[in-house]
């Protein structure tokens, strides 16, 4: 998707929430910024003197659905309402009133695979549950790599970690499932 069908996008998602009385501000830039860096978010509201502007990821826009990025952009967007830089009640009732118009299923957080785009973050390390055998990749070292007897699975087990030889795409391993 080229710069100009994403900004084009962004106005689609300004006009949509303008249109279900959501009153997002009217310092929006105009021109999406597009972050080949970004690994972990798939979009991004900055706001720098009162003007925001909207951040998205280079993969999504590159391999995204254009529906995929229209929604991710309809939950930046309203994050420039007033009260809405959290996720907090404000910004979640905005974001069903979106969802009941138009379709979207626009949440807290989405996946990879929620918004049919490939997952090659690089996976260093498995936190593997000795109860269910729930795989949770981990790209970084974190207290729960470090310190995996610390914690707990959501069905209680004990975890441990494996780490990966060689970097692999989260993906690439049957049977992981992701958090």
């Amino acid at each position: 998707m080229t710069q100009e069908e994403v900004d084009g996008l962004l106005a689609r998602a300004v006009a949509q929430a303008r249109a279900a009385n959501i009153p997002v501000s009217p310092y929006i830039c105009p021109r999406v910024r597009l972050n080949s860096r970004a690994r972990t978010r798939f979009g991004c509201c900055v706001r720098r003197e009162g003007r925001y502007t909207i951040e998205l990821s280079a993969q999504l826009a590159r391999e995204g659905s254009e529906r995929a990025v229209l929604q991710v952009l309809c939950h930046e967007v309203l994050h420039t309402c007033y009260g809405c830089s959290n996720h907090g009640p404000r910004w979640r009732g905005y974001a069903q009133r979106m969802n009941a118009a138009y379709g979207y299923d626009i949440q807290r957080t989405d996946d990879y695979d929620a918004l049919g785009i490939e997952d090659d973050r690089p996976v260093r390390y498995y936190v593997v549950c000795q109860r269910c055998g729930r795989r949770l990749p981990r790209m970084k070292r974190s207290p729960l790599v470090d310190h995996p007897g610390r914690y707990r699975c959501a069905c209680g087990g004990a975890l441990r970690v494996e780490p990966v030889t060689g970097v692999q795409a989260i993906g690439d391993e049957k049977g992981d499932k992701r958090t």
